[in-house]
């Protein structure tokens, strides 16, 4: 809790203002009775969240990999089917790769 409000007294410092309504808060916490939760500044409390999404990756309160799978597993099936549907219309197996390349191993990499 002390991070926030070192956080916090850096911004004015520094003359930079935290946006309390854009901040969210994900606490990663194993205890078996969690403490409470703090805010990072006094005027409006942050939300709570189970998981957030950061850079493609998705980050949860448990800290599993499962949500973040789950969604490259998603775009990857979306891409996937049109590419099917390129190769239901014919198209030259050159022109599939290239989409391949392009769209769906691009997609999946980053």
């Amino acid at each position: 809790r002390q991070e926030v409000s070192l956080l916090a007294s850096w911004c004015c410092s520094n003359n930079l203002e935290l946006n309390a309504l854009k901040a969210v808060e994900l606490i990663v916490d194993f205890r078996r009775v969690p403490l409470p939760s703090s805010h990072l500044t006094s005027r409006t409390p942050q939300s709570h969240l189970w998981s957030l999404k950061f850079l493609r990756t998705i980050i949860s309160k448990d800290l599993k990999w499962g949500a973040t799978i789950d969604f490259t597993v998603k775009k990857g099936q979306q891409r996937m089917y049109f590419l099917r549907q390129l190769r239901k219309h014919n198209l030259p197996q050159a022109m599939m790769v290239q989409f391949y390349i392009a769209i769906v191993e691009s997609d999946l990499t980053c």
